[in-house]
Parts: C-alpha cells; sequence; structure tokens
C-alpha cells in the first residue's frame, strides 16, 4: 500500500487506513469477534493506521484494539484515538489535570505506555484559540503519555486555526464527495505546514457506498437513524450532514463512472485519496469484506481528470447550494 508521511509527527502509514467507531457503537451492534476479524482483515491487507476514540463505545474501540495490538505484536501500527467527549462540551473542561486522566485511561484501554497520536475531539470552538490547551498538550508529549498530538474539527475555520499551531500534527475533517469545502483552504494550508490530514466520514457514513436506496433503514441505536438531523451531535457527521433522498441522487449521478473492477466505495475513497495534501483516509468496516474491499481501493487507478471533473459538476449543481457554507 503506498504510504504517506505525518511529518510533524516522523511516521508513515498507509493511505488507507481504518476508522474503528463502528466497533465501540453507534452503527448497531458488531461482536467483539466480528470486531477483531475487521481489525485482522484490515491488517491483512495493508492497513498500518487505525483511528479510535475514547467515547466510543466508552472505551470498547479502545479495548478492542488493544487487544489486538497484544495478541499481534510486530505489525508497526499507528493508532490513533481522541479526548474530550466523555464529559460536558465546555472550555472549561480542557485542563492538562483532565487531559492526563483521560490520557490515561486511554493508555490503559489500548495497553500501552504511550499514545502514538492523541487528537482533541471536535472540542468548541474557543478551545482552538487557548494557548493554555495546546501548552497542555506539549506537557503531555514532554511526559511521554502521548507522541504526538492533532485535532479531530468540524469547520474549516477550526481546521485552519490549528494548522497553525506549531506543535499540531494532524487535522482530522471531513472530506468526501459530497463534502468538498477543505479542498479550498484547508489542504493546501495543511500541506504548505506539514500537518497530515485524516480524512473521515468518506463514505458520507456509508452513503457514497452504493448499498442504499429509498428503501433501506437503519437500526435505532445506528445514528443514521437517531441522529439524521442532529439530534445528538452534529448533523455533519451523518451523510455529512446531505439529505438522504439527495444523497442518493448523486449517487446515481456518478455510477456510471465506476466501471469494471472497482465498486461504488472504492471509486468514491480514491477520490479522496487522489485529493493533495491527504496523508491518510479512514473508512470504517462492520465485516472483513468492508475490510479488504476498502483497503483495496489504494491500489486501483487514479481517477481521469474527466471523472474528477464530472464529481465536481455533480457536487457543484446538487450539493454546493445546500451545504457547502455550513462547515
Amino acid at each position: 500500500m503506498e504510504q504517506r508521511s505525518f511529518d510533524r509527527l516522523g511516521r508513515q502509514v498507509g493511505v488507507v487506513g481504518l476508522g474503528a467507531w463502528q466497533l465501540g457503537a453507534d452503527w448497531g451492534q458488531v461482536s467483539e469477534s466480528d470486531a477483531l476479524a475487521v481489525l485482522a482483515a484490515a491488517v491483512e491487507s495493508g492497513v498500518t493506521f487505525l483511528d479510535t476514540a475514547d467515547v466510543y463505545g466508552d472505551g470498547r474501540s479502545e479495548q478492542l484494539i488493544g487487544r489486538f495490538l497484544r495478541d499481534n505484536p510486530g505489525h508497526g501500527l499507528t493508532v490513533a484515538t481522541k479526548m474530550g467527549r466523555r464529559v460536558p462540551q465546555t472550555p472549561q473542561a480542557y485542563t492538562l489535570d483532565n487531559f492526563r486522566a483521560w490520557t490515561d485511561r486511554s493508555r490503559a484501554n489500548l495497553d500501552v505506555d504511550t499514545l502514538d497520536l492523541v487528537q482533541l475531539h471536535c472540542p468548541p470552538t474557543e478551545v482552538f484559540a487557548d494557548d493554555r490547551v495546546f501548552d497542555g498538550l506539549d506537557t503531555l508529549v514532554a511526559e511521554k503519555r502521548i507522541a504526538g498530538y492533532g485535532v479531530s474539527v468540524e469547520t474549516c475555520d477550526q481546521a485552519l486555526t490549528a494548522i497553525a499551531r506549531p506543535g499540531v500534527a494532524s487535522v482530522q475533517i471531513i472530506l468526501n464527495a459530497v463534502r468538498f469545502k477543505p479542498l479550498d483552504e484547508v489542504l493546501p494550508a495543511a500541506a504548505a505546514a506539514g500537518v497530515g490530514i485524516i480524512a473521515r466520514v468518506p463514505l458520507a457514513s456509508g452513503l457514497l457506498s452504493g448499498r442504499y436506496d429509498e428503501h433501506t433503514t437503519f437500526a435505532a441505536d445506528d445514528h443514521r437513524t437517531y441522529n439524521r438531523h442532529g439530534e445528538s451531535f452534529d448533523v455533519g457527521e451523518t451523510f455529512s450532514g446531505v439529505d438522504f433522498d439527495l444523497g442518493l441522487t448523486v449517487v446515481r449521478r456518478l455510477a456510471p463512472l465506476v466501471g469494471d473492477g472497482r465498486t461504488m466505495a472504492q471509486f468514491a475513497l480514491r477520490w479522496v485519496i487522489d485529493q493533495p495534501g491527504v496523508t491518510v483516509v479512514i473508512p470504517g468496516a462492520r465485516n472483513p469484506e468492508q475490510a479488504r474491499g476498502n483497503a483495496a481501493a489504494a491500489g486501483s487507478p487514479a481517477l481521469t481528470g474527466a471523472e474528477l471533473d464530472t464529481v465536481r459538476s455533480v457536487y457543484d449543481e446538487l450539493v454546493r447550494p445546500r451545504v457547502h457554507d455550513r462547515w
């Protein structure tokens, strides 16, 4: 698999990683054996970057990854986790004492002495401008609790503020064929600063996989049911904030581009991989077949100029007027 660099972290990772939100919660039930099988299939397919969070299943996702690491040493994996969403979302919660407690819990869950990468998990906007927050993160690095830190963001403005911080190693942001805005300023700024870009929600919560239609339903404990209108957290995290029926129209317009030898999901992932400045894309998977298919996108041909132009024209026509300026 193609390797790309987190310059400020001093690590290289495979360009397709694995997002492990679904191994914890919020996507319906995934058994422990299925979760471990997904991790094994991803790593066997060349994945070297795993992304989780302390809030995914209240630590379940981290614990499953920790078990996998213990049972499968020597793979050279980079594990990124996140912190900050287990408490009320006020700027006052982002203190060094809390950072120590949160990272100690994640270290225990993952069974490691030093966390590879810790990201602030979509914190309040005020946090990005608070020098004390980033001084605290620098202290965690000095104490060897973490090897490096980054931020997961909801908006491009938050990303640009974070990129200007000299200690920030990565920015995680939603980027996909129905979320173009990071291409305008965020990706160029990150590339110029040597900040890694972790592209999340690359399939728009599965919408861009091509597997859904107007008759598709999701379980009650799946965020694609309970957060479709932003009832529980930012609506941009569910289908990238795009109306479900509109998203189906987009997929049908793009489907003729897929051709033989690749799936709609692989086409959508390849689009993300081809964007200059992307370090790693982190699709989720609920079974080994999905994990292998996602990883295979790294070896598929780059999209042609005509294909990229068509994706942009569909976005400009159908999506840009509705969501482009929201995040």
